[in-house]
């Protein structure tokens, strides 16, 4: 998907893009590709894959919950990696407030500066493992959207990202064809930590780039005081009934 095809996509979903927005993109990419010839950030980088397989699958999410292009929204984008996928988003929507928590340093010195080329604003980076970012009263339960893209399997993301939600607000899970099955295995998690499932939706990728899934999960009550448990333990020993 060359930069042209792309901006045409957006456009047949009702996304126009001004030349600031098309320049950002170009900047994003330059950036991207050229810190990862000294840091692993990504193993896709041809300027065509890049914006269907980050760009392109970033967007889709607004495409299915259309509010985050429009709405003057708090995000949460948990284990990000080179900003994906809320930079891409807060690019066609600069009213988004954007947190991006990651474990890794590095990753947030890449995205500090990031940030500063593309002149957004209402970006906060975090470093620290989600576990103990969702036990931080600064940012429990204080986000309308937490999103996460295939970070790890649903029972274990629910536990990362659920604690960050506030009540009446949604978890969004980005995930591949596995969704059906790990969300079965998930049901005990997101009862135990205040979620009930909302909704699911699935989009075709173009170019035969796949199927991307989304778990809508709503937060219905407050997460239960010990929930995040301690870092590590939500992967050794995910909430399973």
């Amino acid at each position: 998907m060359k930069p042209e095809e792309f901006f045409e996509a957006l456009a047949k979903q009702g996304i126009e893009l001004n030349e600031t927005q098309k320049t950002q993109f170009a900047t994003y990419f330059h950036e991207l590709v050229e810190t990862n010839k000294v840091m692993n950030l990504t193993t896709i980088t041809d300027e065509d894959q890049v914006y269907l397989k980050h760009f392109y699958d970033s967007i889709v999410l607004g495409f299915v919950d259309d509010k985050l292009l429009h709405e003057e929204l708090t995000l949460c984008d948990v284990g990000s990696g080179a900003g994906f996928p809320s930079l891409p988003l807060k690019i066609i929507n600069p009213k988004l407030k954007i947190t991006i928590v990651d474990s890794l340093n590095k990753r947030i010195k890449f995205l500090d500066g990031l940030v500063t080329k593309l002149n957004l604003t209402d970006v906060s980076l975090v470093h620290g493992r989600a576990e103990e970012v969702g036990k931080n009263s600064q940012f429990r339960e204080s986000f309308d959207v937490v999103t996460a893209r295939a970070v790890a399997a649903m029972n274990v993301l629910t536990e990362f990202c659920l604690p960050l939600v506030k009540v009446g607000g949604q978890f969004v899970a980005m995930k591949s064809e596995k969704a059906p099955e790990e969300l079965k295995i998930a049901q005990y998690a997101i009862k135990t930590l205040g979620g009930e499932i909302k909704q699911q939706e699935s989009i075709e990728l173009p170019n035969d780039a796949g199927i991307r899934n989304f778990i809508f999960v709503g937060k219905i009550k407050k997460t239960p005081k010990k929930y995040p448990r301690k870092p590590g333990t939500p992967a050794k020993q995910p909430l399973v009934k």
